[in-house]
């Protein structure tokens, strides 16, 4: 068995090849609503091959870390992006594919005020809130025919405490 997979910290530089963090930094690129709110724009790219953006809400059990993962799901037709209400960090486990298969598999850990968008295609973990239950708003495609692929590993993947 291999050494287990150390968490690090989310940030958006580590995480660009999967996705986009989605969080507020530096000014406004415009103030609105009588100069009482910065508008911080366009933080996501919202990519679907078919369908419609949809929000749902995910109410998520808690976890906790060290954990086993034995599965890793993508989505070919849409992007997904997750915006915690609760303000839960959630673990982030990602990977780059090869032939169908998630490898070298990243692990990142959010902190308050960060939300993740999985650019399509992209293998991830199950929403993992840690330590206490999540609420998250959900942005995904709605639309006909199967979004979902999943790959379970033949020995689950460790993950450790956050580095």
């Amino acid at each position: 068995m291999s050494a287990p997979l150390i968490p690090v910290p989310l940030n958006a530089e580590d995480f660009a090849p999967f996705g986009e963090v989605i969080e507020i930094g530096g000014a406004p690129d415009k103030l609105i609503n009588q100069g009482m709110c910065g508008r911080h724009h366009d933080l996501a790219r919202l990519d679907f091959s078919d369908g419609r953006a949809g929000i749902s809400l995910f109410d998520a059990k808690a976890r906790s870390l060290p954990c086993q993962v034995e599965m890793m799901e993508r989505h070919p037709k849409g992007s997904q992006a997750f915006i915690p209400i609760s303000g839960t960090p959630f673990l982030v486990l990602v990977a780059e594919d090869a032939g169908g298969t998630p490898i070298n598999p990243r692990a990142f850990v959010t902190r308050p005020g960060q939300s993740i968008n999985l650019h399509r295609n992209v293998w991830h973990g199950v929403l993992w809130p840690l330590d206490a239950p999540g609420q998250y708003a959900v942005i995904d495609r709605i639309g006909d025919g199967p979004n979902l692929e999943e790959h379970w590993f033949d020995q689950p993947l460790s993950v450790g405490q956050l580095d």
